[in-house]
């Protein structure tokens, strides 16, 4: 039931992130004059309408994004210089300039490609900024209202075995874990290692990961005395935490420290979104690559990395995966806290990805915009009169291209997520 509940919460949040998405747009749009005359979340066949004034409001079959119609964000065709291309492409542009003046009819002062280029930038940005403010603020509610675990000196558990490289499973035949050789127990305490105080969890996990096979002598308090213990760190050989894909040999406890929920500064989250900006456009950047082998995943020629990208079908499957997580050791508190995460890195996802400087996204509309900006600033410089506006019917074959590939991705993508899931257990 649990795992239920927290993929409709998540469709939810979903939906909801959606829905401030369009209102970013539509809210500046109204501001600055410009007619607004569809604000919808979800696309397909209307579930629910609603006018008010000149908008209609309402929710559409598939929630897989929104739109608010803008009117006039095509210029007419007396606006702009004439278009000389030929063919299909011509064709486009014709289409989309004949439904923009039919839509603009007799407001033609309250049509988008009339305002500034700066009130354009700030209605195009004003959704995805919407979902940068909304990943903050998740990521602020996790790590500074319901906190993070941090690792204490306390033994929360000891592993029965030593097991191989790159598993945590024991199978029969693997050596017995240092911890259990040396009669280590839940509840023990380290005072120090070598003599040494332990002043940190940290610091006594990276103490004994130098010593392989070197004899350490331990300091533990049990029921309120203190007990010497001799661990020899079994040698283990790991991935180098550097990221090269290097092997390294370490020294090996096997021990589960307890931890404490510790709630940390609430700028911690503003920082935690410019780390993840950083790293989701590195993920973007490497889509093309990604999705070839999603795609090899998908048809059985090779495993699915669990770093892989993901649809919204996988997204939800990984939310009701930490709903069924039944390990003692993770709390309600700590599911919630990761469907929250999920939440934040969702929305900064759409951020980084509407802010591609490509038609039909956000960014392409902004692109154009500081387009404007330039021409208009070139134009001052020269004394030549004021610049005919950006006339987004030339992108019409670029944003339907960018469309159809959109479309192709995501179809990729809930394939795969269903075929060759990524999973968290």
């Amino acid at each position: 039931m649990l795992p239920v509940l927290f993929i409709v919460v998540f469709a939810i949040g979903l939906m909801l992130s959606i829905a401030l998405h369009e209102l970013g747009h539509l809210i500046p749009a109204k501001r600055f004059g410009v007619k607004v005359s569809e604000y919808f979340v979800g696309f397909g066949s209307t579930l629910w309408s609603r006018q008010r004034g000149e908008t209609t409001y309402g929710i559409k079959a598939f929630p897989l994004g929104g739109y608010v119609r803008l009117v006039g964000m095509v210029p007419p065709g007396d606006a702009v210089k004439p278009v000389k291309l030929r063919g299909w492409m011509r064709d486009l542009i014709d289409d989309a300039r004949v439904s923009s003046e039919a839509e603009i009819g007799t407001d033609r002062d309250r049509a988008f490609y009339q305002l500034s280029w700066w009130k354009k930038a700030i209605v195009m940005a004003g959704g995805p900024v919407v979902n940068l403010i909304l990943a903050a603020v998740l990521f602020s509610v996790v790590f500074s209202g319901i906190g993070t675990h941090e690792q204490t000196l306390t033994v929360r558990d000891t592993v029965a075995c030593v097991p191989p490289a790159g598993t945590v499973e024991c199978e029969p035949g693997d050596a017995v874990s240092p911890a259990v050789t040396a009669g280590m127990q839940p509840g023990d305490t380290f005072v120090s290692v070598d003599g040494i105080p332990a002043d940190s969890w940290a610091h006594v996990a990276e103490y004994v990961s130098q010593r392989p096979g070197e004899r350490v002598e331990l300091t533990m308090m049990r029921d309120g005395a203190l007990v010497n213990l001799a661990l020899t760190p079994a040698a283990r050989q790991v991935a180098a935490a550097d990221g090269s894909g290097a092997i390294e040999t370490v020294g090996y406890m096997g021990v589960f420290s307890q931890t404490h929920r510790d709630r940390q500064p609430l700028t911690l989250g503003v920082e935690v979104t410019g780390d993840y900006i950083a790293q989701t456009a590195t993920v973007i950047v490497r889509l093309p690559q990604q999705l070839w082998h999603i795609s090899r995943a998908a048809l059985g020629l090779e495993e699915r990395s669990q770093e892989s990208v993901m649809g919204l079908v996988g997204v939800g499957r990984v939310a009701g995966d930490v709903a069924a997580n039944d390990n003692e050791a993770v709390t309600i508190v700590d599911k919630i806290a990761q469907l929250l995460l999920l939440l934040g890195g969702l929305n900064l996802a759409l951020f980084v990805f509407n802010m591609i400087p490509l038609v039909p996204l956000d960014g392409g509309h902004i692109a154009s915009a500081f387009w404007q900006a330039i021409k208009n600033g070139w134009a001052r410089a020269r004394n030549l009169a004021h610049p005919a506006p950006v006339d987004v019917a030339r992108m019409m074959p670029l944003a339907y291209s960018v469309f159809a590939v959109l479309i192709l991705m995501s179809l990729v993508l809930v394939f795969a997520d269903i075929v060759a899931p990524v999973r968290l257990t």
